[in-house]
């Protein structure tokens, strides 16, 4: 599978990627902790690419890699719709309870987000860690 990062890691910034470039979606209070992006060529229950969460080095915006398969998964519902986020290990430091309380805020953020931005109140759920293996 190709992945793409949208946004690296330890950015303010959340982006997504469109047909000028990558555009900034929103400014999260908290720094992303992980370098962010999407599988290329799949679709989720969402509409949009398959999420994916990579550990590791920072990564540039816009990098890609191949990688065969995926380490685990981030279960999370967004807009009360299904948006797991495949979940890839490079190296380094990884927490899956650092990620989970990172993910539990997040899901906080969104909720306020949907309300600010869209003026509706919706679920937004993160709801644990499935791993598979991690090298």
């Amino acid at each position: 599978m190709k992945i793409i990062i949208e946004t690296p890691k330890y950015s303010f910034w959340k982006y997504c990627r469109t047909e000028k470039g990558y555009e900034r979606a929103f400014f999260s209070p908290l720094p992303i902790i992980f370098n962010y992006g999407f599988i290329e060529g799949t679709e989720s229950p969402d509409g949009m690419e398959e999420d994916v969460v990579v550990l590791g080095p920072r990564l540039p915006k816009g990098s890609t890699f191949e990688r065969e398969d995926f380490d685990g998964m981030v279960k999370f519902l967004d807009d009360s719709v299904r948006d797991d986020k495949k979940l890839v290990y490079i190296s380094g430091f990884c927490s899956p309870l650092l990620l989970a309380y990172y993910f539990r805020l997040y899901a906080l953020f969104k909720v306020f987000l949907y309300a600010f931005r869209n003026g509706k109140i919706t679920t937004c759920r993160f709801e644990g860690i499935v791993l598979r293996k991690l090298h």
